[in-house]
């Protein structure tokens, strides 16, 4: 640093040569990044056709689970959980054979409320310290549009278990380099009804329409190659 401060104070020529240093590597660093992104971008393909049949497991880390619920119908209330795994096997051949497993860990809620997720985690409400997972199992698969299919399964929360349909979205799917495998991601929602599942504080008061929203990224696993 001290050197190119001493060089900014020379002659134009030194000047002008010093910056031309700094250009010059910068210019290869912009070039060789914008290669790198080029090379590294995956080339999603959107057609479920495309998605290579195979076991996949769920990249955890780029994967999330919300829930909404009208507040009084003040606001939307928005909740997180930041533990769960799932599972998806399927074939683009036979896509109502599909099946797809989830485990959510209850006690990893997350409302940036402490105090309350602490009465959310009680018995009058999820009741996390018996019931601490939820589980979501599939037996059937209906298209129902364009990338967008019906996906029947059985939920299992606090111990009741109910029919539910999550309705999901094929973003795309393609082979990724960074992660060294096939990827397929999707976007969905699942409707319940609270007190279906025996989460029915404040019923009446509180709407029990809630809308669980799921964000997820499959990698393909070596052993379905």
């Amino acid at each position: 640093m001290a050197r190119f401060e001493k060089d900014l104070t020379g002659s134009p020529s030194r000047v002008k040569a010093a910056l031309l240093g700094l250009v010059f590597p910068l210019a290869a660093l912009a070039s060789c990044t914008s290669l790198a992104a080029t090379v590294l971008k995956p080339r999603i393909e959107a057609a479920a056709i495309s998605v290579p049949a195979g076991d996949y497991v769920l990249d955890t880390k780029h994967a999330s689970i919300l829930f909404k619920i009208s507040h009084l119908g003040y606001s939307t209330y928005v909740g997180r959980f930041n533990a769960f795994d799932a599972s998806l096997t399927g074939d683009p051949a036979h896509p109502e054979a599909a099946t797809v497993t989830a485990v959510v860990d209850m006690t990893s809620l997350d409302i940036a409320n402490p105090e309350f997720a602490a009465e959310l985690m009680g018995p009058d409400w999820f009741d996390a310290a018996t019931y601490p997972q939820a589980t979501f199992k599939t037996y059937g698969l209906k298209i129902v549009g364009e990338n967008e299919a019906d996906i029947s399964g059985d939920l299992t929360l606090k111990g009741k278990t109910q029919a539910v349909i999550i309705r999901a979205r094929l973003n795309g799917s393609a082979y990724d380099r960074l992660r060294g495998a096939e990827v397929v991601g999707f976007s969905a929602t699942l409707p319940i009804n609270r007190s279906d599942f025996g989460v029915d504080k404040y019923s009446g008061l509180i709407t029990d329409d809630v809308v669980i929203e799921i964000e997820a990224e499959f990698i393909k696993t070596k052993a379905s190659e």
